[in-house]
């Protein structure tokens, strides 16, 4: 074949940067969106802050143009459609040139405009202490080698404590056999397995109360014999643990009661002494920092009208510096002008992007509101079934659009917190031709579950004939998996004593 040149037309999507900024920003968390504003605000000069009670001046021409609205003043009843929009930069002043509204398709920020590194956080603040925000929480293991500092020990117990610390899990369980940690040391220490025992027994004495336990009976029993002898029934506890632990967890309690020769109130009693211990010790010492949730929109009812507005201190206000846009000179080509003047279109574009991710999770949030009334008037079991197909057509946007919007987003109800994704469910045929959300057949299952009798379970074919009396049509093994997904162990384990 000979080469030839070869014209050929075609059809392709591409996305400007002012684009992927905008998506990029639309599917950021609250708490990822703030770490976003910071390094912008520390990066570009020309974009500014406004604190607390404090007013801008309007009289320039920037203040009304390049300003970001406060979210939180923005309520939308769920008959009004009053979605705040962002006016242009005014035209007039000297600095204010011709700037194209859009990059030109495959090109990056770096290629056209110049970016600067973001730089350190400040030190200003006298009362930001370091230490406080920064340090990791305590571990088990910390928590035991600060106890073992405070016993007396030869060093050889020592070290065979600390080797036996490292092998604790976040549990509270020794995970290695003794032979196992005894097979670690060298055997120059001449460490018997006699010592390793001994070392582990006095470990077994630390807190939080069953630490170092090798299974699920010796916890049980070490927290039994911490309890003062004066402590009603903790004979019989004993007992039952250490003959009687498999009896317990299958449930069989018409055997207990022949093998530890006790009545049925009896019993109860001795269970919920065991029922009152810790089977994972280990999990009183937090090691992780809690995780607050920062919800994107507030849901509150006014007047017998529900108003969905967006949260006041998730996103601060915005606004373009005047002071440094007037800097900015028409027809000036030096390096200090034409960085200024990026710095400025980037500040419009950010400010831009920020008001379109409200709209776009205004509208969103106040759709959701709309289809979900029953839910916000009388709880799960009045949930609709809805797709995300559903509330596309309804602000005419895109599935994938309204995905990013609902992930990580969470809206404040008098219910409580909830992410987006929560309001979204599958359904379930009726037998009136209607639909049921699988939300609240999951309701309605955890209110059986809560009113049946202790001594006689309902299984899951029992639920399912309970749902379909009620002209829910739900097969067993549906009924099945909602009740795992919910945490609701089976019939046969949830069997107990009155």
């Amino acid at each position: 074949m000979k080469p030839s040149l070869v014209l050929k037309m075609g059809q392709q999507l591409t996305m400007t940067p002012q684009l992927q900024q905008a998506i990029r920003l639309l599917q950021l968390s609250t708490l990822d969106l703030q770490q976003e504003i910071q390094e912008a605000l520390e990066s570009n000069p020309m974009l500014e802050r406004q604190e607390e009670g404090e007013d801008f001046d309007n009289a320039d021409p920037l203040a009304d143009g390049d300003e970001l609205p406060n979210p939180g003043s923005q309520e939308i009843a769920l008959q009004e459609s009053s979605i705040p929009t962002v006016e242009n930069l005014d035209d007039g002043g000297e600095w204010n040139e011709r700037i194209p509204n859009e990059l030109p398709v495959d090109t990056a920020w770096e290629d056209v405009y110049q970016t600067s590194a973001s730089s350190l956080p400040s030190n200003d603040d006298e009362e930001w202490d370091f230490t406080s925000r920064t340090a990791p929480g305590e571990s088990l293991q910390t928590h035991l080698l600060w106890q073992l500092n405070l016993a007396p020990m030869s060093n050889t117990d020592r070290l065979i404590a600390e080797t036996l610390i490292d092998c604790i899990n976040d549990q509270g369980y020794l995970e290695e056999s003794l032979e196992e940690v005894l097979a670690a040391f060298d055997p120059e220490l001449d460490i018997e397995l006699d010592e390793i025992e001994t070392v582990l027994r006095r470990l077994q004495h630390f807190e939080p109360a069953g630490v170092a336990a090798r299974d699920l009976r010796e916890c049980l029993l070490l927290q039994l014999r911490q309890l003062p002898n004066s402590t009603p029934w903790l004979v019989e506890a004993q007992r039952l643990v250490g003959d009687h632990l498999d009896l317990l967890g299958s449930r069989d309690y018409a055997l207990l009661m022949r093998r530890l020769k006790l009545k049925e109130d009896e019993l109860r009693q001795v269970v919920e002494l065991i029922q009152s211990l810790n089977p994972r010790p280990g999990s009183q010492i937090e090691a992780s920092e809690p995780e607050y949730i920062v919800p994107d929109v507030i849901v509150r009812k006014h007047n017998d009208r529900w108003l969905v507005e967006l949260n006041q201190e998730s996103v601060p206000r915005l606004r373009v510096n005047p002071q440094y846009a007037g800097f900015v000179r028409r027809a000036d080509t030096s390096t200090d002008n034409t960085f200024m003047r990026n710095q400025l279109q980037e500040a419009r574009w950010f400010i831009k992007s920020l008001q379109s991710r409200n709209e776009t999770l205004m509208k969103v949030a106040t759709q959701i509101v709309e289809h979900q009334r029953g839910f916000l008037e009388y709880g799960d079991e009045a949930m609709k079934p809805l797709v995300l197909h559903d509330i596309a057509e309804a602000v005419g946007m895109h599935e994938s659009t309204i995905s990013r919007v609902t992930t990580q987003k969470f809206m404040h109800t008098p219910r409580g917190i909830y992410e987006l994704k929560y309001f979204f469910s599958s359904h379930v045929s009726t037998a009136e031709g209607g639909e049921c959300s699988s939300t609240a057949i999951r309701a309605i299952i955890k209110k059986l579950v809560a009113a049946e009798n202790a001594k006689k379970p309902l299984s899951d074919s029992k639920i399912a004939g309970l749902l379909e009396a009620q002209g829910i049509q739900v097969a067993r093994r549906t009924v099945a998996k909602y009740r795992e997904s919910m945490g609701i162990a089976p019939s046969s384990e949830r069997k107990r004593l009155m």
